[in-house]
């Protein structure tokens, strides 16, 4: 175990600047390599690790990113509690670019490519999922980001797409004809993945542009969304830095049990290699 507090960057958030007694990881997991190396660092007496999404330099398509090797990744250090920080587009007004929204709930609108599960081939589980977001760790990121000054928002529903085109007017109108708020296309099945992990994961969803729907707002481009999340990243680091000791060392979650009640199948018919594969995850429970 090296840290027990994970982040995982988006668009524009590549490093953590402030960490001390600074270490990269390099790993390689059942499920192939992460995007980068991971890096490890102190933040007010914790060890916190620390991946860029998309690989150094910004590699992977949305749909590319080796999801299932990231979170992995990130339990083989010990991470229990995950801060997610993403670009998103808004479909309301009040949630403006520029400001940090801490979402609630999530709307999956991506077309099946992403593997999103540990499980299968020979070996069945179904976590609960309905609350995507751990409410402890949100409620934590919501104290930080005030005590930051930060112009934020608690609640709202992330609908994640395939990408990597941004949204026709049409698709827009109707995200918002559905009630979604935010618009984007990473969490998912990030979110998934870190609840099979028993990871508590939360998100600071940066707001970038307004999608394509509002009268005012021109159609979005990378150099919209590049120059706003830079406008960002420094607040993001500063909610970070802060809730790294309200999260502490003793944090709890539902999350942390996620498969207690979750495996179907029986230990005895498990395949021997998908068990070896799913050991981190599986041990505590079919070792009982």
């Amino acid at each position: 175990m090296n840290a027990t507090i994970g982040v995982i960057g988006g668009s524009g958030l590549y490093s953590m600047p402030g960490l001390t007694d600074v270490e990269t990881i390099q790993l390689t997991t059942p499920f192939g390599a992460p995007s980068d190396a991971y890096v490890i660092g102190t933040i007010a007496g914790q060890r916190v690790a620390f991946l860029p999404r998309h690989g150094i330099g910004h590699r992977y398509t949305p749909t590319e990113v080796p999801v299932r090797a990231n979170i992995y990744g990130f339990r083989m250090l010990g991470v229990r509690s995950l801060i997610a920080v993403s670009a998103v587009g808004s479909l309301r007004d009040d949630y403006a670019p520029g400001q940090i929204v801490i979402p609630t709930q999530l709307y999956d609108r991506t077309t099946g490519m992403r593997p999103n599960t540990f499980f299968g081939d020979g070996i069945v589980a179904h976590v609960a999922f309905d609350k995507p977001f751990d409410a402890g760790l949100s409620d934590r990121l919501a104290a930080a980001a005030t005590a930051a000054g930060a112009a934020f928002h608690r609640g709202g529903t992330y609908v994640c797409m395939e990408g990597p085109q941004f949204s026709t007017l049409a698709e827009s109108n109707e995200n918002r004809r559905r009630g979604f708020d935010l618009i984007g296309m990473t969490a998912l099945p990030e979110a998934k993945l870190a609840r099979e992990a028993e990871i508590a994961y939360a998100m600071l969803a940066c707001v970038t542009d307004y999608d394509c729907w509002h009268p005012a707002h021109d159609a979005v481009t990378v150099e919209t969304v590049v120059a706003t999340m830079h406008a960002n990243v420094a607040m993001a680091q500063d909610i970070i830095r802060r809730v790294v000791p309200l999260i502490g060392t003793g944090f709890d979650s539902p999350a942390h049990r996620a498969l207690a009640a979750a495996i179907m199948t029986n230990p005895a018919v498990i395949p021997a290699a998908r068990r070896a594969q799913l050991a981190l995850l599986l041990d505590p429970y079919l070792q009982k």
